[in-house]
């Protein structure tokens, strides 16, 4: 290989490389922070401390909100599995044209801006009853979360053979029995993906959780927003570095698993 040849994949390593850099260096600045000593977001600190840790995990106001955000991203991923599973089988089975449509109407909530469908939840969920209680933010949260469910699985459907079906068929297996052992195995890492892309949406989405809320159910992403806008409280350094260590041990621990398991 010569080295003209060589330029462009070092060129390309390098770029790879200070996109990297640019993408974590703000991560990077809020460990420190939630270390710091005083009640500041002076970087670097001028101490270092583990107080807001102990702030943190004896709050009760943070606590309820995490437990909040928690219980609604695992009932949204549930919920979205379900829901945008069964859409992605029925855009298989539509015709082509008919099927464009359709999924581009299921993936309009990536499209639309946030603050216009957070606009249009309140307004609806208003009439319907459904701002300020859970109910609301689970359905709100699911609207924003199923076309990543819908994508997941219809990449995993695009290799799916259909001629398993119609063997198993043959053999006498029913459709809910083709499901539940041919269809549902071989799609499992879409649907797994999804569901993975549902909690952390609906557990990082902050725009419309800012309308539903109300004095009695709070998310954590409200709850920073509130804390950042009113006070200095390093606490909030403390909540992005557990946020950021869940969802990054979420994501790599399955890969180094598949990886190590090769």
């Amino acid at each position: 290989m010569s080295a003209a040849e060589t330029r462009p994949g070092i060129a390309l390593r390098l770029w790879a490389v200070l996109v990297g850099i640019v993408l974590f260096a703000p991560l990077a600045v809020v460990v420190p922070l939630s270390l710091t000593e005083k009640r500041s977001f002076k970087f670097p600190p001028d101490g270092f401390s583990t107080r807001w840790y102990g702030s943190f995990f004896t709050d009760e106001a943070w606590l309820r909100a995490l437990g909040n955000s928690l219980w609604i991203g695992l009932v949204v991923a549930l919920v979205c599995c379900v829901l945008g599973t069964l859409a992605a089988l029925g855009i298989q089975r539509l015709p082509a044209r008919v099927s464009g449509v359709v999924q581009g109407l299921l993936l309009a909530p990536l499209i639309i801006p946030g603050i216009v469908s957070a606009v249009a939840i309140y307004s609806v969920f208003l009439k319907w009853k459904l701002s300020g209680n859970p109910l609301g933010f689970i359905l709100a949260h699911a609207v924003l979360a199923i076309p990543f469910v819908v994508v997941t699985v219809n990449a995993s459907l695009a290799g799916y053979d259909r001629t398993l079906d119609r063997a198993a068929a043959s053999l006498g297996a029913g459709p809910l029995r083709i499901f539940a052992r041919v269809t549902l195995p071989i799609i499992a890492p879409g649907v797994g993906a999804g569901a993975l892309f549902a909690f952390v949406t609906s557990f990082d989405e902050v725009v419309a959780a800012m309308f539903l809320q109300s004095p009695k159910i709070r998310t954590l992403p409200v709850e920073m927003f509130v804390s950042v806008t009113n006070e200095v409280d390093p606490t909030i350094a403390v909540v992005s570095t557990l946020i950021l260590a869940v969802t990054s041990a979420v994501v790599l621990v399955p890969a180094l698993t598949r990886s190590q398991s090769r």
